[in-house]
């Protein structure tokens, strides 16, 4: 006998011994473990009194598709040792995304609507809001040059504006739930 023979035969009587103890033969199965669909949606209301704008009306499982474009960072990739002094790492990102989000809504006060949106493409950092138009245009253009120019000097990188006004806040309203 081989050593193999006797490898087959020793499974083979496992096998019997185990389907000999068992009166039938059954499938076990467990529920379906399905997504939680309910997290990150707001609650909806009797009436659909609540306004949502179209960042907030989103689906949890669509925010990859949706807004993406929002949280692109390069500041995570590898980098070669003799860039590595230029480029910040992702804490110092954070910490200047925190602080510049501060530094927007201390200096549009009481216009802002929204988020800020802050994105870095290559040494470039670009801001998107949403303020109302209550202002004349030679102050909201003061307050741009003002906030480009202490951000820049600041941050020791370009900083590029792109403000959107709006009259009434409920322009904002993509719908009600």
């Amino acid at each position: 006998m081989s050593f193999m023979s006797i490898q087959q035969q020793s499974i083979a009587r496992l096998l019997q011994a185990s389907i000999g103890t068992c009166s039938c033969r059954c499938i076990h199965v467990s529920s379906s473990l399905d997504k939680n669909v309910r997290t990150g949606k707001p609650k909806t209301t009797n009436n659909r009194s609540k306004p949502l704008t179209y960042e907030q009306a989103q689906q949890p499982n669509r925010i990859f598709v949706t807004k993406y474009w929002n949280s692109i960072n390069t500041s995570g990739l590898h980098v070669e040792k003799k860039y590595e002094r230029w480029l910040p790492r992702s804490s110092e990102v954070a910490v200047e995304d925190a602080f510049i989000r501060k530094f927007i809504i201390g200096t549009f006060q009481d216009t802002l609507f929204g988020e800020v949106i802050v994105k870095r493409r290559a040494n470039i950092i670009y801001l998107a809001f949403i303020v109302r138009r209550y202002m004349n245009p030679s102050s909201q253009y003061f307050l741009r040059g003002y906030t480009e120019k202490m951000l820049s000097t600041i941050l020791k990188s370009q900083v590029k504006l792109e403000i959107q006004t709006i009259n009434d806040p409920r322009d904002l309203i993509f719908k009600k739930i």
